[in-house]
């Protein structure tokens, strides 16, 4: 069937106007089969980012990107690296274990839904893509390192050194080496780990390089201009990109009477898939026990949670099986669901960026969003700062007086009828 598909699929099926100040997906020249998935993915426009690093990114050149996940970076080295290989296909026969593409990244998160992305845009061709990372079956991942020539590796830097000293992949026919998210690999020590892995691949000017970061600083510049070579640098302003695209509702509200509101906020708008964020473990706990009392499927999502729940409990958000996902920022940073429109926060953060990076999961890569924050007595004094930040007033309100009241817990309620039905079994009996 696929290939079928792929048979009968042609560019003029792909109908997207030309439109003033907006860069087509067909304005380059991109290899057909990479071009219907994009068709299929529903991507007509670029991206601000896409439109800068496209036209460079294509033609081999390095770059440097300032930009966060959800504008859509991640796109722009798949497409560049997919019709690289199209464009450039190996006749000889190749050994496993000696891909083409690395894409290194400082999270597990991250690579899963790198390599989902991956696999989406390489939907109608022969690529391989493979992940690495930590935390998972190494035997396994060994196994797929093993079995077939692979095209596209997405890895976080330990795991992938792991393979590395055991002789199971080399990255000596590196064509094109992504760096994702470089200042959190800064911040989180893989830059000694991240040394010995490119000095393993070919020499810069031997490949093409292509970093990405949310900042810029004076240490990720020394960075990327040891290991890119005459490197253009694009950089997007990601708050301006977070606020354009999603509608932000501020509630002034009680703490009393915040769990009432949510629940009605749920309820009343008919939420199919929310993100909800705390300041605190505990907080996250808490929250997620009185959504689960009161019939709402929902599940947590905190450091404290091993690497294989987290992942579970992802992939059943995303499916839909559960509705609510109540999480931290430090494990809510990265994750990009298709669809996801809400984001709530039900406890406001203490820095304003913080703010941005949390409403930034939803209204991504050019899609529209809402952002729903409870402004409480303690809360509301770090609203100034967020308006600051963003240079812009945001639409506080007072909710509805119907929307305060909360319906009773449901486990309650089941809990209460079960003890009746004892107490109807015991009426007559005699001790």
């Amino acid at each position: 069937m696929e290939s079928e598909l792929k048979a009968r699929w042609d560019v003029s099926q792909f109908k997207v106007p030309p439109a003033q100040d907006k860069t087509r997906f067909h304005d380059f020249d991109l290899p057909n089969p990479l071009l219907h998935a994009i068709s299929n993915l529903g991507f007509k426009y670029c991206t601000p980012i896409q439109a800068k690093i496209l036209p460079i990114s294509l033609t081999g050149r390095d770059a440097s990107g300032r930009a966060q996940t959800g504008t859509g970076k991640t796109a722009v080295f798949l497409i560049t690296v997919i019709t690289r290989m199209l464009n450039n296909p190996i006749q000889d026969k190749r050994k496993p274990g000696a891909p083409r593409i690395l894409v290194l990244a400082p999270t597990r998160e991250l690579v899963l839904q790198i390599s989902e992305e991956a696999r989406h845009l390489s939907r109608y061709t022969d690529l391989q893509t493979i992940s690495v990372f930590g935390g998972m079956d190494y035997k396994k991942q060994k196994k797929q390192l093993s079995a077939d020539p692979v095209d596209i590796v997405i890895a976080t830097p330990g795991r992938l050194l792991d393979f590395q000293r055991n002789g199971d992949i080399t990255l000596k026919k590196i064509e094109v080496l992504i760096i994702d998210e470089a200042d959190r690999m800064l911040d989180m020590g893989f830059i000694p780990d991240m040394r010995k892995i490119i000095d393993s691949t070919p020499a810069k000017d031997k490949r093409q390089t292509l970093l990405f970061s949310a900042t810029l600083t004076g240490e990720i510049t020394r960075l990327a201009s040891q290991w890119t070579r005459k490197s253009i640098t694009v950089e997007i302003e990601p708050e301006h990109i977070a606020v354009e695209t999603v509608d932000q509702v501020v509630y002034i509200v009680t703490t009393f009477d915040k769990f009432a509101l949510l629940l009605n906020i749920i309820h009343r708008q008919n939420l199919k898939r929310a993100l909800i964020f705390c300041n605190r473990r505990d907080e996250v706990r808490k929250l997620a026990k009185m959504l689960t009392r009161h019939g709402i499927k929902c599940s947590t999502l905190s450091g404290d949670i091993p690497q294989k729940k987290r992942i579970r409990r992802l992939e059943a958000f995303k499916t839909g099986k559960i509705r609510v996902l109540v999480a931290t920022d430090v494990a809510g940073r990265g994750i990009h669901i298709e669809g996801m429109n809400h984001v709530i926060n039900f406890m406001l953060p203490h820095d304003p960026e913080v703010y941005v990076h949390r409403i930034g999961r939803t209204g991504r890569a050019g899609a529209t969003g809402t952002s729903v924050s409870f402004a409480d007595e303690k809360d509301a004094f770090y609203l100034p700062a967020i308006e600051a930040f963003m240079e812009q007033k945001l639409s506080c309100i007072e909710p509805k007086a119907e929307w305060l009241t909360a319906p009773k817990p449901i486990l309650a309620r089941k809990k209460r009828s079960s003890r009746r039905r004892k107490n109807k079994k015991n009426i007559g009996v005699v001790s």
